[in-house]
């Protein structure tokens, strides 16, 4: 009879534990469920604060491609590929198995990266093998193309600079100008994605992105740049923006081609009048002696930049000692990533006006946790904090595939507080839940950070950057 009581007991207790354990964890669940539907508020909230009365005229280079978005486990698969042991960087790829060490490099850091592949055989393979397989997505693809068709679904009016075919060019909204001429056959891109948690080989991706990889003939000449710059004269736009130019790294160019496109790019950049603004979205570059061509020739003339977590710290290098930073952390600290763009505003904001360069008065970093604008107090940049705010929900719109926020495909991986700085005895700032966008001024210019609802449930995470720096700038001119 005891050792029934006994075992009475203990069963009593352990629906006791069981009882307690799944209160606290309801109760913990609607804490952070509370937390996100608050945020959530209050970045719409934020957002909603802007209202477009005129329709901002916008123009956007260079390139256009067609882009395949495919799961990079399963086309390796499919194509027999086999993981290397041990993972190796190439800034050009000459065949399978540098394509999977290059890969492998980038994908167990969960960072994003493009490269060109020389082998066109090897390159045409994996298209044919994209086109065989319903689950495969094509889309208008390249930066400037993607980022025209944000800025023409914010309502502004867009010219694009690319050459394209007479299909990719009807696939474009109505509100969008192409000028740059035409082509017959359209270059093409593979956007390799992955998942959190995918495994390939011995390798774990810490984070969902992508690896994108193209064998362009057009784009890395930015052929357009002639009869885009001449279309933008009479288009008078109020903001001009660069991009597409990671086409040019590791391309084999003619000895002096690419610098003389880039000078020829910088002339333009030069001359442009001062009521237009301009911008410069930033990518995955490796070579060196690009990114010195582009602190030399398009950096100085921008107002404005855009940039991820990954090309923050090699923009941050290329300035201070003159190289390239392939890899750096995916889920960097808040108060790291300040302090990097505090170095890079300081630097690139002291530029002298001479020969008609530019001052920065804007930089924007777009990380998977959240948003971070810089921009200079009585500059034309205005709204920061709706345009941090709008940045950060259109992350979630984008990657989820779906303009409707579903707090249950959702999560916040920011801490409830941040340091403004590494420095000792900096402040901390703290989250309102309510009021999530925190924005505080420092000397001549204006800080502001918003948490990001990062989607849970990934739709695609190719154009992410170009759709949230986008709609960012839609807001702030």
């Amino acid at each position: 009879m005891s050792l029934l009581k006994k075992a009475g007991g203990v069963v009593s207790i352990s629906i006791f534990v069981a009882l307690v354990a799944y209160l606290h964890r309801s109760y913990n669940d609607k804490i952070l469920n509370d937390r996100l539907d608050s945020v959530l508020r209050g970045l719409l909230r934020a957002e909603k604060k802007v209202s477009f009365e005129t329709r901002t005229r916008v123009a956007v280079g260079f390139g256009a491609c067609v882009d395949g978005f495919v799961n990079a486990t399963d086309i390796f698969h499919n194509l027999g590929f086999i993981p290397p042991d041990i993972p190796e960087h190439y800034s050009v790829i000459r065949d399978q198995d540098e394509l999977g060490k290059v890969f492998s490099y980038f994908f167990r850091h969960g960072a994003a990266g493009e490269r060109y592949i020389e082998n066109r055989t090897l390159f045409e393979s994996i298209v044919n093998e994209a086109r065989r397989h319903s689950f495969t997505r094509w889309a208008v693809g390249g930066n400037a193309p993607v980022m025209a068709q944000r800025f023409a679904k914010e309502g502004c009016e867009v010219m694009l600079g690319a050459k394209v075919s007479p299909h990719l060019a009807g696939l474009f909204e109505s509100n969008i100008k192409i000028a740059g001429g035409t082509i017959d056959n359209e270059d093409i891109h593979i956007a390799l994605e992955y998942a959190t948690g995918t495994s390939w080989g011995n390798f774990k991706s810490p984070r969902a992105n992508r690896f994108c990889i193209h064998s362009d003939q057009f784009n890395p000449y930015i052929d357009s740049l002639e009869l885009f710059s001449q279309a933008a004269a009479s288009f008078s736009p109020q903001l001009l923006v660069v991009g597409g130019l990671q086409m040019m790294d590791s391309f084999p160019f003619k000895p002096g081609v690419r610098k003389e496109r880039l000078q020829k790019l910088g002339e333009v950049l030069a001359t442009t009048s001062k009521n237009t603004m301009i911008h410069f979205e930033m990518a995955s570059f490796s070579e060196e002696a690009l990114l010195q061509d582009l602190v030399e020739h398009v950096i100085p003339y921008s107002d404005s930049l855009g940039m991820n977590e990954q090309e923050l710290p090699n923009l941050y290098s290329a300035l201070m000692n003159g190289t390239a930073t392939l890899i750096s952390d995916a889920y960097p600290r808040i108060a790291h990533v300040l302090d990097q763009m505090r170095a890079v505003y300081k630097i690139l904001s002291q530029t002298s006006e001479k020969n008609n360069r530019r001052k920065l008065t804007r930089l924007h970093v777009h990380t998977l946790a959240y948003q971070a604008i810089i921009t200079t107090s009585g500059s034309p940049w205005k709204n920061t904090m709706s345009a941090a705010a709008k940045a950060s929900l259109t992350a979630n719109r984008h990657v989820c595939g779906s303009n409707f926020i579903h707090l249950e495909k959702a999560r916040l991986i920011i801490d409830e507080s941040f340091a403004a700085s590494q420095a000792h005895g900096s402040r901390r700032i703290s989250f309102e839940n309510n009021r999530p966008v925190s924005c505080w001024k420092e000397g001549n210019y204006e800080f502001c950070v918003a948490p990001v609802l990062v989607c849970t449930q990934v739709f695609q995470t190719a154009g992410g950057g170009d759709n949230v720096s986008s709609a960012g700038l839609a807001v702030q001119i």
